[in-house]
């Protein structure tokens, strides 16, 4: 028996057969009314992510497409990408800024953007959203590390940023049971 590569999962298809795919070899398509919505990108992060959930985080081997189907949905519902056109989208306030916020922070870099950050999130909340939206992560980290090409420091404060994010919105009485997006 040929052993399974570390970067993927069997996928049991209706059929019966099974193949295994990596992260990257999975492809989902949006139609309709979701499609405008969201990017294609944004799609396939998500579906890396429900990937990374059950490799890592359930420590599974094998999946039906039909489960992996289903955790997807249940992520792009979360979302408002699986509503019915029926169904109002999710309230969203408007999407920060985390490069102008970096960019603001001065020479005083890290010291000063993470209370701007805090302010901003507070400043979406104020407006009760079913999602709180942040964009420029990667523009931010780099202006903030001062870096040209990404790297390992980039990769720490990206993770840093991110899980201050998440915090903040548990600290938040506001919060709401909304969602974060960080792009």
């Amino acid at each position: 028996m040929i052993a399974l590569a570390a970067d993927c999962l069997v996928f049991e298809l209706a059929s019966g057969e099974s193949i295994p795919l990596s992260a990257e070899m999975i492809s989902v398509e949006v139609t309709g009314a979701a499609a405008d919505k969201y990017d294609q990108e944004f799609v396939g992060h998500a579906a890396a992510s429900v990937f990374h959930y059950f490799k890592h985080d359930l420590g599974r081997q094998t999946i039906s497409v039909a489960e992996f189907a289903g955790a997807l949905e249940t992520v792009l519902h979360g979302f408002g990408l699986a509503c019915r056109s029926d169904e109002e989208p999710p309230r969203a306030a408007g999407a920060g800024d985390l490069g102008a916020l970096a960019r603001e922070s001065g020479e005083g870099r890290e010291l000063f953007f993470f209370p701007r950050l805090r302010d901003e999130l507070r400043g979406q909340l104020r407006q009760s959203p079913l999602l709180v939206r942040f964009r420029g992560l990667r523009g931010c980290v780099k202006h903030l590390t001062g870096a040209r090409r990404w790297s390992a420091r980039c990769e720490n404060l990206q993770d840093q940023i991110v899980q201050y994010l998440r915090q903040c919105l548990t600290a938040e009485a506001e919060q709401n049971d909304c969602a974060l997006v960080v792009e």
